[in-house]
């Protein structure tokens, strides 16, 4: 426990590090670079840990709109490494308390099981919509912007011992700001943003004693049969958090809601029977399409990477009631593309014999 900093530089780490961080993105130039010569990139990296060397590239920063406007400020590739090589050897530390319904950036949880989750304790306290229950929705206002480096530090510091550790964790925040703050983007601010709300978590669930709570990062539910008591707990939770973590409640993001009006989730507008796809998704798919269209039309991307982007998108919106939407989509799709065929048709035909559309029902 006490050389844990010795484990995360190890080299047999970084390179498992290393694969980590390339995934998904073997095309990208700064990945290819660094690939040219692996092995004397690698141990670089693992001098500079082993003698306290080591300083983050400064980040890059750009700002996305899909739709609401956020900043990204995204870690030069070395130091993704890093982050990895970090959260491989102390993620286990924590991963054992956080609670069952904390669903973001964990292994076998995920947005759709957050919202198969919802649903399940839904159907439960209103006895499948035979009685009134309320949903609390909240989002805390600018999380990431707001986190303080010192209570993070704290937290850390009640199971991770090893003060080389703590100085590496210092320096990969410190790259951000001074003392508030993580990028949206890295690893570890994915990570630390559970280590630091499961505070959040014990309190709602052992203080409030709240058995119908679910967390997704920043953005977390509770159902109840009672308005009186979860207005309660709206207050409780808000004062918590400005005490605790100096945070708060986000005013016109954080509602009491009745289940049987619909409640905004993780992307779609889930009722007791069903489930919508927000409207503001739909949005963003048909810019994001455009863009992959331009991005074909003008070959910086070939049919396949077309193809994945579509059929990716099939894939999610099926869990809505998105049937007609997405006939309609596809027949145009495959209307404007239909001398085009990507190598994973090719294989489904050569599997199963059939020109079927992979895309269907």
């Amino acid at each position: 426990m006490n050389d844990l900093y010795s484990q995360s530089y190890s080299y047999s780490n970084l390179f498992l590090a290393y694969q980590k961080a390339r995934r998904h993105k073997t095309l990208r130039s700064e990945v290819i670079e660094f690939e040219q010569d692996l092995g004397n990139n690698l141990s670089k990296l693992q001098l500079e840990l082993i003698f306290h060397t080591y300083k983050p590239q400064p980040l890059t920063t750009f700002v996305i709109r899909d739709p609401k406007t956020r900043k990204i400020s995204k870690s030069h590739f070395r130091d993704r490494i890093v982050h990895h090589a970090l959260c491989n050897i102390i993620e286990p530390f924590f991963e054992k308390s956080f609670i069952y319904d904390s669903y973001a950036n964990r292994k076998r949880k995920g947005t759709l099981k957050a919202i198969r989750r919802f649903e399940y304790f839904s159907n439960k306290i209103s006895k499948n919509n035979t009685e009134i229950a309320f949903a609390l929705k909240c989002d805390i206002k600018h999380y990431f912007d707001n986190v303080n480096h010192n209570i993070l530090l704290t937290i850390i510091q009640r199971k991770i011992k090893d003060a080389k550790i703590i100085w590496l964790i210092k320096i990969i925040l410190s790259n951000y700001g001074n003392n508030t703050g993580m990028p949206l983007g890295n690893l570890t601010s994915q990570f630390f943003a559970n280590v630091y709300l499961n505070e959040l978590d014990y309190f709602v669930k052992h203080k409030l004693k709240a058995k119908y709570y679910i967390r997704y990062v920043d953005d977390f539910v509770i159902i109840r049969d009672s308005f009186k008591i979860i207005n309660e707990w709206k207050e409780r939770i808000d004062r918590f958090l400005n005490e605790n973590l100096m945070l708060e409640l986000h005013p016109d993001k954080s509602k009491i809601i009745p289940l049987n009006r619909g409640i905004d989730f993780l992307g779609f507008k889930i009722f007791l029977h069903y489930r919508l796809l927000k409207r503001r998704n739909r949005r963003k798919f048909q810019r994001k399409l455009r863009e992959n269209i331009t991005l074909f039309e003008t070959k910086q991307i070939n049919y396949d990477k077309l193809y994945d982007f579509m059929e990716g998108w099939i894939a999610y919106a099926k869990h809505a009631n998105t049937y007609k939407l997405r006939q309609k989509i596809l027949t145009e799709f495959e209307t404007k593309f239909s001398g085009e065929i990507s190598s994973k048709e090719i294989n489904k035909r050569l599997v199963h014999g059939t020109t079927k559309d992979p895309f269907c029902c």
